[in-house]
C-alpha cells in the first residue's frame, strides 16, 4: 500500500492509550494516528496524556457506539483495539455488524498492555477474533497457541513480538552522581492497605539506612485519576504518616525518563521491570509479600532477580539471566519485523475474510450478550440505539460531567492533605 498508513487506535486507560500508540508507531513509524478515548472510568485525563507526551493527528473521547459508526476502511487502514478483554470482544462483534456488506475493511490488531499472568484463558478467547494478536515474547506466543489450539481455533492471528516501549540507552553505572533507587508501584499490586504500607515503609527505611542513595517512588497517577485499575490505597496517602527522610522523592513522569537515572530498579511486578531488564539495569523483584500467583511475581520465576527487601539493605544487586530474559522478549534483536510483515500482508489481500471471533451467542448464549451490553451493544452486536453517532442528552452529558467533576474534586482533596508532605520533597 503506497504512502503512510492510517491507525486507528482505541483505548480505554492511559496506559492502553501509550501501548496502542507505540504499537501503532511500530506498525509504520510515519503512519497517520487518530486516537479514539473510550469513555468510561478510566478515560484518561489531559495530565495523563500530556504526561505520556504521545502526540496524534487527532484525538476524541466517544463512546463505543460512536466509534463503531466512524471506524471503517474510508477513515483508516488499521484499528489497534488496546482495551481490557471484554471491550475488545464487544468492539470485534460490533465491527463485525457495522461492516456487513462493506466491500473492505481495516485489519484489526490488538494484545496485552503488559505481564500476562492471570486470566490467560479468558483474556485470550475475549481477543480471539482479531487479524493480529500480539505476543510480548517467545514465552507468550507458546502459551497464546496452547490456548488456542486446546478449543480449536486456529493460532495463525499470534504474532510474537515485544512491548513496544521497549527502549533507552543501556545502562552504564555513573561514577559522577549518586546512586538512585527507584520502587515503581503498581496500582492493583498489592490491593490491601497493609501490605501497601510494609513495602512504603520498608522504602522509606532503605533510604535512612543508606543515606549516600537517591531513593525515588514512582507513582502511577494522581489522586483522583484512574488507570486500568481503581487504587483505593494511593501511596500518596500512605506516606504521610512515615516521616520520610530528605533523600526520598515522589515521582511522576515518563517511566523511560526515571530509568534514565536509576541504577536500582525495585517493584513486586510491574511492566517496569521489564523495561529495566530490557537496559540491563539492575532489577529487583520484590519477595516481601511471597512469590504468589495473586501478586504476579511469579512470572519472573526463574529470572535470577528475586530478592527482599533486607537483602537490598545490604547491598545486593540481581543479575538477571540472560536466557529468561531473551525468552521473555527483553533485549532482543528486531522484534518489531513479524508484526510489520503480517499487517502489510494481512493489506495486501484482495479481501479480507469477515472477522471470526471464538464467541457466538450460540456457543457462549449465557457469557456474550453481558458482555455486550457493557459497551450499549445488543446480543447481535448492533449499539443499542443504531450506529449514528449523537450528541449526548441532558442526562448523559450530566452523569459525564458528575463524574469527571468528582474525580477532580477528589484530586484537589487529595492534593491539599498531601501537598505539605510532598513539597518537603520538591516534587509537587
Amino acid at each position: 500500500m503506497p504512502g503512510p498508513l492510517r491507525v486507528t487506535v482505541i483505548a480505554d486507560s492511559d496506559t492502553r492509550w501509550k501501548w496502542g500508540a507505540l504499537t501503532a508507531r511500530r506498525i509504520d513509524p510515519d503512519a497517520r494516528l487518530d486516537a479514539r478515548l473510550l469513555r468510561g472510568r478510566a478515560t484518561p485525563t489531559p495530565r495523563q496524556l500530556a504526561e505520556l507526551g504521545i502526540p496524534a493527528d487527532s484525538m476524541v473521547e466517544a463512546t463505543a457506539a460512536e466509534i463503531l459508526a466512524g471506524t471503517n476502511s474510508d477513515t483508516c487502514d488499521v484499528v489497534v483495539v488496546s482495551c481490557v478483554g471484554g471491550t475488545v470482544q464487544a468492539l470485534l462483534q460490533g465491527f463485525n455488524r457495522a461492516w456487513e456488506g462493506r466491500p473492505s475493511r481495516p485489519v484489526v490488531v490488538t494484545g496485552y498492555v503488559g505481564v500476562v499472568y492471570e486470566k490467560l484463558a479468558d483474556g485470550l478467547l475475549l481477543r480471539a477474533g482479531a487479524d493480529v494478536v500480539l505476543a510480548n515474547s517467545a514465552d507468550d506466543a507458546e502459551r497464546f497457541r496452547a490456548v488456542y489450539e486446546g478449543v480449536g481455533y486456529p493460532t495463525r492471528a499470534i504474532v510474537e513480538t515485544a512491548l513496544p516501549f521497549l527502549g533507552g540507552d543501556q545502562y552504564r553505572p555513573n561514577v559522577g552522581r549518586r546512586f538512585t533507587l527507584t520502587f515503581a508501584v503498581q496500582p492493583s499490586v498489592p490491593e490491601g492497605r497493609a501490605d501497601r504500607t510494609h513495602l512504603l515503609r520498608r522504602t522509606v527505611e532503605h533510604a535512612r539506612r543508606r543515606p549516600e542513595r537517591d531513593v525515588l517512588v514512582k507513582l502511577r497517577s494522581k489522586p483522583g485519576e484512574h488507570t486500568t485499575h481503581i487504587e483505593e490505597n494511593p501511596y500518596q496517602k500512605l506516606v504521610a504518616s512515615l516521616d520520610p527522610p530528605a533523600n526520598v522523592q515522589l515521582v511522576y513522569g515518563n517511566m523511560s525518563d526515571v530509568l534514565d537515572r536509576t541504577d536500582l530498579l525495585v517493584t513486586v511486578s510491574s511492566t517496569a521491570a521489564l523495561e529495566s531488564l530490557h537496559r540491563r539495569i539492575p532489577t529487583a523483584i520484590l519477595t516481601d509479600l511471597g512469590i504468589r500467583e495473586a501478586l504476579g511475581n511469579h512470572h519472573f520465576l526463574g529470572s535470577g532477580c528475586f530478592a527482599s527487601w533486607d537483602e537490598l539493605d545490604d547491598g545486593h544487586l540481581p543479575r538477571a539471566d540472560p536466557q529468561w530474559t531473551a525468552a521473555h522478549g527483553v533485549g532482543g534483536g528486531n522484534p518489531y519485523a513479524p508484526l510489520r510483515a503480517r499487517v502489510h500482508n494481512l493489506l495486501d489481500l484482495p479481501e479480507l475474510p469477515r472477522l471470526a471471533p471464538y464467541y457466538t451467542t450460540r456457543t457462549a448464549p449465557g457469557y456474550l450478550p453481558g458482555i455486550l451490553a457493557r459497551q450499549g451493544l445488543d446480543p447481535k452486536g448492533d449499539p443499542i440505539g443504531g450506529f449514528s453517532p449523537r450528541e449526548p442528552g441532558p442526562v448523559r452529558r450530566a452523569v459525564h460531567d458528575l463524574v469527571r467533576n468528582s474525580a477532580r474534586t477528589a484530586y484537589r482533596q487529595g492534593v491539599q492533605r498531601v501537598a505539605p508532605v510532598i513539597r518537603r520533597w520538591g516534587q509537587l
